[in-house]
């Protein structure tokens, strides 16, 4: 007769993160893309030429979805109860990992979607606001690019629970 640890819950937890990470990054880019996508389709009426310049806040907002699926298939490849003790340690740490990575995510898909469609009206206007519309820009990716750090090493934190 086997007693409960509560070790044999600890994959949900670990799947639960890898889906957080998933699902919160792709919500930030679905809004940082659609938000920019009006800017970009409200601005093109005016000024055309300037379509394919002012693209660049979409393209950042779906990077946002890719650091969300690398962290999601790092924690589903470390889950693997079979192989090797998977303890809740392991699934706390993988929650975790998925929800820094996908919150963090989300917020700068936030910013992104405001920042650019704000952004490419206003370049449109005037042309000298490209560069700082840019920066802005940057630094709203990097708020995602943190969380996808944080993620990797709260993930790696994994299997460092108990030595086997």
């Amino acid at each position: 007769m086997s007693t409960f640890s509560g070790d044999e819950t600890a994959p949900f937890f670990g799947f639960l993160g890898a889906a957080a990470a998933l699902v919160f990054s792709c919500m930030g880019a679905a809004y940082g893309t659609a938000k920019s996508g009006v800017g970009v389709a409200s601005m093109g009426v005016m000024r055309p030429e300037l379509v394919m310049k002012s693209i660049v806040p979409v393209v950042m907002a779906g990077v946002l979805g890719i650091y969300g699926l690398i962290i999601a298939v790092i924690i589903s490849t470390g889950i693997n109860p079979k192989a090797k003790s998977y303890y809740l340690f392991d699934g706390y740490a993988h929650l975790s990992s998925g929800l820094a990575c996908g919150l963090a995510g989300l917020s700068a898909g936030i910013a992104i979607g405001i920042v650019g469609d704000a952004g490419v009206r206003a370049n449109a206007q005037q042309p000298k606001l490209f560069v700082g519309m840019i920066l802005i820009l940057i630094f709203a990716e990097a708020l995602a690019l943190y969380g996808l750090i944080v993620g990797i090493i709260l993930s790696s934190r994994a299997g460092q629970s108990r030595a086997e």
